[in-house]
């Protein structure tokens, strides 16, 4: 069985969802299912087919979750050897070579990754370009475009 790695606040946020969906959103749809019974005929009730749906991705979720919280691997970004280079959880700043555009990432797990956030996955290209390179470094991420070249400006353990 594999481990996943994620960082300690990336842990906590899929405990706090796990606890979400079986303490809030299963009790809740159990009712709804109660409800949606109490009106009759099942066979063309939305209102059932809807709950039971949504009890089957909750269910289905909280499998996943469980099933992923057994194997975690929590890595604690502060205690980490901070020699400078780019490790899982480390937040890095890097410039494109070509248009000078700067950009901050943190690399965390694939289950916390949002660029939205600039949180983007290990397994990513420019992650993979990046990991064990130090401040100061050139990294190369083979694009669909062609490859794109970054230096790294800053690696912060935070």
């Amino acid at each position: 069985m594999d481990t996943i790695p994620i960082t300690a606040n990336g842990a906590r946020n899929l405990e706090a969802e796990l606890k979400k969906l079986k303490e809030i959103d299963r009790p809740r749809i159990v009712h709804d299912i109660a409800v949606a019974r109490e009106h009759g005929d099942l066979k063309e009730n939305a209102e059932y087919h809807a709950a039971r749906e949504e009890q089957s991705f909750c269910e289905g979720r909280i499998k996943e979750i469980e099933s992923k919280l057994s194997r975690l691997q929590v890595i604690d970004i502060t205690k980490l050897n901070q020699d400078g280079r780019c490790v899982f959880g480390t937040t890095v700043s890097i410039m494109n070579l070509d248009d000078e555009s700067e950009i901050t990432y943190q690399i965390v797990g694939e289950d916390e990754a949002d660029l939205s956030q600039g949180k983007i996955s290990c397994m990513s290209p420019i992650a993979r370009a990046l990991l064990g390179k130090e401040e100061g470094d050139e990294a190369t991420v083979n694009a669909p475009k062609g490859d794109i070249v970054y230096e790294i400006l800053e690696v912060k353990y935070i």
